[in-house]
This record gives structure tokens, C-alpha cells and sequence, in this order.
């Protein structure tokens, strides 16, 4: 397996609502903080030196969310990073409020996501947040009074883009007709391959996909995974980032890690190349949930 270091500015330029453009292959956030994505990590100078280093790699796409520990992810990426790279894009979210440990509960309402926002602010130590996402439509609250609250504060000049996450193709177009979408951050994969719908749509609409959980632990497809893999001297954790991101030049995988080693692994998928064969072999194996 290789181990030459590689920028993340291989992966090419994904952008989002014709103002800012990002390497594609950006950073998740949310497992820096403790276990069950609560309070702090057990340690706080490595959290550091992560996020760090994904910025050395060429990173400048960093997503999180206040209810990541909750605050503790914003907070550490504030701590690491600012004064922040020019070219950096913090995007966080807003939604979910966290009761304790591995809990999430919804509360997507107007009150509660503009407290959100200006609490992201606060942590991240900015005066407008670059892209900010709905992390979850409220089954108790109408899309558009969540959405159209963004819209404000998008007015308002304290959010520069929106974007959703955890939505169906319904909901984007719903919340389109209120705000401009620039993104939508949805679980895709290799193994997991149930927003092919999203990830099309979002393509022929200029709008840019953002996948979370983009590895699905990087051993699908067996033996024609683990074959490619040896042919470019790389892990399956790599050749499926490489798939994703020949899955659409709109795609934007978020790998998270508290490891400087997995994220140079990871980085260093921006430079390989799959065959058009060796693509197509690996489409058409059926995820473990399509079977």
C-alpha cells in the first residue's frame, strides 16, 4: 500500500451555489468528540492535531454540528484552526438536540434553530457561517417553517448558504421553492446505496452531494473489492472513497477519524483512479441491503 502523502486537491473541486468551490474530499468532525458523540474526547491534543493535519492535506471542506458532543466538535475545530485558512468552509448543522449519550431528538423549530445558529457562532468564532445545514427535517414541524427560518437568517446575513441533510427528494424540492439549496448530505456508499435517486437529482441540479458514512466499514463487495484493491496497491477503504467519488463530480465523501493515520489513508484516495471496468465491477455488485 502506498504511502507517498497526497493532497485532497487530487480529488478535483466540487461547488457550492456558484460561491465557493472545495476540494471533494472533505472531513467529518463528529467523531472527534467522546464516546456515544458525547462530551469531550479522551484525548483533546490529538483531536487537535487531526483536524490540523486534515488541513495540512489539503482539506478545506470541515463538517460538524452542534449537537456533535453537543458543542464540543465546533469548539474543537475553533481551537485547532482559527484564525481559519482562507480558503476553509466550516459547514455545521442544526436540528437535534441531545439528551445524553448515543440520543438524538428532534427540534427542528424556528426558536430553536436560530438559537442554534447563533451558537455555532459563538463556537466557531465567526460572523457568518459559510454553508448551514437542516440536519433533520422535524416530523412535528412543517419543513417550511424550518427552512424558511434559514432563509431569514441567510437574510440576515448570519448564514451565507443553506443546505439539508437526511432528506428525500420531496423535501428538497419543497425546500428549494423557499431558499436556494447548495447541498445535501445524505448516508451513500458503496454499501449503502439507497439516495441513488438524491445523488442524480442533486447532479443534474448543480447541487452538491455530500455523502456521511461514506466508508460503510470499507469491506463491501468481497473478493472484487479486495482484487482491485491489490491492483493498485491500495486499501478497500480507498477504492471505495475512489468509487464514490467517480460516482458523480458532485460527490463530496466526509470521512470522519480520530486517527492521523486513517485520515491520511483516507486523503489518499483523492489520487486514485478506477478503470471504467474496474468502476462498473464494482457498481454492479448489489449492496448487503439490496439483497
Amino acid at each position: 500500500m502506498s504511502t507517498n502523502v497526497v493532497s485532497a486537491n487530487a480529488a478535483g473541486l466540487v461547488h457550492l451555489g456558484g460561491e465557493l468551490s472545495v476540494s471533494r474530499l472533505g472531513f467529518g468532525a463528529m467523531r472527534l468528540t467522546g464516546e456515544g458523540i458525547w462530551g469531550p474526547p479522551k484525548d483533546r491534543q490529538a483531536a487537535v492535531t487531526v483536524l490540523l493535519r486534515a488541513v495540512q492535506l489539503g482539506i478545506n471542506f470541515i463538517d460538524t454540528a452542534d449537537s456533535y458532543g453537543p458543542n464540543v466538535s465546533e469548539e474543537l475545530i475553533a481551537e485547532a484552526l482559527f484564525p481559519y485558512p482562507a480558503d476553509l468552509v466550516i459547514a455545521t448543522k442544526g436540528g437535534w438536540e441531545r439528551p445524553g449519550p448515543n440520543e438524538w431528538t428532534h427540534n427542528a423549530t424556528p426558536d430553536h434553530l436560530r438559537k442554534s445558529v447563533e451558537g455555532s457562532l459563538k463556537r466557531l468564532r465567526l460572523d457568518r457561517i459559510d454553508v448551514y445545514q437542516l440536519h433533520t427535517p422535524d416530523p412535528v414541524v412543517p419543513l417550511e417553517d424550518s427552512v424558511g427560518t434559514l432563509a431569514r437568517l441567510r437574510e440576515e446575513g448570519k448564514v451565507r448558504l443553506v443546505a439539508l441533510s437526511n432528506v428525500t427528494l420531496d423535501q428538497i424540492e419543497l425546500a428549494r421553492k423557499i431558499v436556494p439549496i447548495v447541498s445535501v448530505q445524505n448516508r451513500y456508499s458503496l454499501a449503502d446505496r439507497e439516495w441513488d435517486d438524491v445523488v442524480d437529482y442533486s447532479e443534474r441540479n448543480g447541487v452538491g452531494f455530500i455523502s456521511w458514512y461514506p466508508l460503510d466499514g470499507g469491506g463491501v463487495a468481497g473478493d472484487v473489492l479486495e482484487g482491485i484493491a491489490r491492483t493498485h496497491n491500495a486499501s478497500p477503504k480507498q477504492v471505495a472513497l475512489a468509487w464514490l467519488l467517480q460516482r458523480s463530480p458532485i460527490m463530496l465523501p466526509i470521512p470522519g477519524t480520530s486517527s492521523v493515520e486513517h485520515l491520511q489513508e483516507n486523503v489518499r484516495a483523492a489520487s486514485l483512479r478506477l478503470s471504467t471496468e474496474e468502476y462498473e465491477a464494482l457498481s454492479r455488485v448489489p449492496p448487503p441491503m439490496a439483497k
